[in-house]
């Protein structure tokens, strides 16, 4: 049992022992180590450490970028570097501006519903007083004179000024059922209605016989002639205006369902599927106004905008075929920096390009030398300018012949023909001072248009304005300007021939055996065809829609240009399209047109490419008309004769004629260099 109990022993301390012994080495051990192991970090620490470190780097470089983006600390960023930091500043511009757009859009489209509101309140208070004014004139038949008729009505109301301003509309605007009226019931005679302005309000009717002298007669109520009588009575000239219609307008009036089915389809009705007809002003001599051109000037310059409203053109578009096929041809010509930067008419260095064209044209001024910088646009031509400018500005005027960085002929096409308005390519062998002049008249309406509050209401996708009721508001508001002033009209008036002397001289004009003495005669070439020579025929399209031209973003008033280089013609093409949003037609309906300079004897043909565009038309008219110029010598004959409408879509060619003809008859210069700021006075 000893021996046993003995090895009993051995064997546990064998097993214990050594346990022990390393436990209690490792207890005595602990103390001394528990400094060490608590200076070494924990995983999850070290985990810590490194996302902290991480975000001090971030937040570094994101402060490195905010100061970049102020235009701080950029020395040392590479080309790449600063290519980079432009584009995210350009779309974080774009993205503001775009927000900021539409913000202004939604005020914008509530002050419209506002003006949409007003308007048809005052077109119904239009109608009560056509109302009444047809009342009036059924007392005068019954017997009672027209003296009386003016008393009555001026007494009616406590504001004589408003009476005077309500009268005048119903004589000029109605004038020709007044005037037939009056040459029925006198049968031997010739009256017209003769406005005299007595202290701001109407004094009496006067009707007067063609047994006068006057300083000029007009022939034909086109705008250009009404426009001219407007300014001539304005300088005090005496002026007769007549006209073998009994209507306002001439080839530039407007017609109704009734009479556009009248002149183009004879006898046939129009479906009553289109609606009233009354709802409808369809213009024969469709254009839009630039709100920085020559007509907005003239309406400033003689305040004729009192007598007429106006609404923004939805977009003014071109047509680029591109090289691609199946991709959308049509294109908005920018009217924001924003809708600029997004256009696909142009790539990202063609713009920059395009930029520095247009900074160059803006600046320019004809007796600043130094906007010049080195070039004589009179000899310079359009194209060799595109060419140039870019270079010149970077370099000394004896580095012109270095390489050159000029636009590309897509870019010159578009400028060329949607913003410079050109009516074909001849433009680029030309000097290039009237292509620059075109230019700036555009770029200055923008620049006009985000500065001056007044001119905010227009704001829209183009900078063109449409009257709303059509066109046949302008020569009306002109004859108006006319006749306060001074000046008779005489409509429905047959066979108004001008007399000469035996020198040559236009003398007088006889209609109906009488004849009206005069210095000068003006009017359109229909009334003097011998003195006109053809230079052209214009062909085109009326089409009556239910629904937008496609790819315009849905716009209910647009412009799309077609350049001559895009469809292989000699000319431009143009699409012109107006709807009930401007009082043209009614609701839900579009009236469009297509038209061009003619180059073959088949319209349909020749103007399909424009037609395309337009998608499904309910109905559709062809028309063609020769264009005609002067053929004589002012001084010679003193017939002063205007230029038949072209194709344009767009009334600048329209007012150069008009500047040309009033300095030719009155020997001065108009001056029409106007506040801007007054263009929204008609809808004030």
């Amino acid at each position: 049992m000893t021996a046993a109990a003995e090895n009993l022993s051995d064997l546990l301390h064998f097993l214990f022992g050594s346990c022990i012994g390393q436990v209690i080495e490792r207890r005595n051990l602990h103390p001394k180590n528990l400094d060490t192991y608590s200076q070494l970090p924990s995983v999850q620490l070290q985990h810590d450490s490194a996302v902290h470190a991480m975000l001090n780097k971030e937040i570094e470089e994101k402060t490195r970028e905010l100061r970049q983006t102020r235009g701080e600390d950029l020395q040392g960023l590479n080309m790449e570097e600063l290519q980079k930091l432009e584009k995210i500043i350009e779309g974080s511009l774009c993205r503001v501006m775009q927000t900021k757009g539409d913000k202004i859009r939604m005020e914008i489209n509530a002050l419209e519903s506002k003006e949409q509101q007003l308007m048809e309140e005052n077109q119904r208070l239009k109608q009560k007083i056509m109302s009444l004014s047809k009342g009036q004139g059924h007392l005068l038949e019954q017997g009672q004179s027209s003296d009386s008729m003016v008393t009555n009505i001026s007494s009616n109301s406590a504001n004589p000024r408003q009476d005077c301003d309500n009268f005048c509309s119903f004589l000029t605007l109605g004038l020709a059922c007044y005037t037939h009226f009056h040459a029925n019931t006198f049968s031997l005679r010739s009256f017209l209605v003769s406005i005299k302005s007595s202290k701001g309000f109407v004094s009496e009717l006067d009707f007067v016989t063609m047994d006068e002298e006057y300083d000029v007669i007009v022939l034909g109520t086109g705008l250009k002639e009404c426009i001219l009588s407007g300014l001539l009575s304005v300088d005090g000239l005496k002026v007769l205006h007549m006209d073998r219609n009994d209507y306002y307008g001439g080839e530039s009036t407007s017609l109704n369902l009734n009479q556009l089915w009248k002149r183009f389809r004879g006898s046939d009705q129009p479906p009553e599927s289109l609606g009233a007809s009354k709802e409808y002003n369809v213009d024969m001599i469709p254009k839009f106004i630039i709100g920085n051109g020559g007509l907005v000037r003239v309406l400033i310059h003689t305040d004729v905008t009192k007598y007429l409203n106006f609404k923004a053109v939805d977009g003014s578009f071109v047509y680029n075929k591109g090289k691609v096929e199946h991709i959308c041809a049509i294109h908005k010509v920018p009217a924001t920096d924003v809708e600029a930067l997004k256009s696909p008419l142009m790539g990202l260095f063609e713009k920059r390009r395009a930029r520095k064209f247009f900074i160059y044209v803006q600046d320019y001024e004809d007796n600043d030398p130094k906007s010049h910088e080195g070039l004589d646009l009179t000899k310079v031509t359009a194209r060799e300018l595109s060419d140039q400018v870019l270079t010149i500005r970077f370099m000394p005027v004896n580095h012109v012949s270095c390489r050159k960085y000029g636009l590309e002929d897509d870019t010159i096409d578009f400028i060329g023909h949607a913003l410079a308005l050109h009516l074909d390519d001849s433009y680029l062998d030309q000097p290039a001072l009237d292509f620059v002049t075109r230019m700036k008249v555009h770029l200055q309406f923008f620049e006009i248009l985000f500065s001056t509050q007044s001119l905010a209401r227009f704001q829209g996708g183009s900078p063109y304005i449409y009257p709303l009721y059509g066109l046949a508001e302008l020569p009306q508001s002109f004859a108006r300007l006319s006749a306060v002033y001074g000046g008779t009209y005489m409509l429905n008036k047959p066979e108004c021939k001008v007399e000469f002397d035996e020198s040559g001289k236009a003398i007088g004009v006889t209609s109906e055996g009488e004849t009206a003495k005069c210095k000068k005669v003006v009017c359109d070439p229909s009334y003097l065809p011998n003195k006109v020579k053809k230079v052209g025929k214009v062909a085109r399209a009326i089409c009556i829609m239910s629904h937008p031209i496609p790819d315009t973003s849905d716009s209910h008033s647009v412009q799309v240009i077609l350049p001559q280089k895009q469809l292989g013609r000699k000319s431009d093409m143009y699409l012109f399209c107006c709807s009930y949003a401007h009082n043209v037609a009614p609701k839900g309906k579009y009236i469009a047109f297509v038209s061009t300079e003619a180059e073959t004897d088949n319209p349909e043909v020749e103007l399909r490419p424009g037609i395309d565009l337009l998608g499904p038309v309910d109905e559709i008219f062809y028309d063609t008309y020769d264009r005609y110029v002067p053929a004589n010598k002012e001084e010679d004959d003193n017939c002063f004769i205007s230029t038949s409408y072209d194709a344009t879509t767009h009334f600048e060619t329209t007012v150069q004629d008009v500047i040309a003809m009033y300095s030719k008859i009155t020997g001065k210069t108009l001056d029409l260099s106007v506040d801007l700021s007054a263009a929204s006075a008609a809808a004030e």
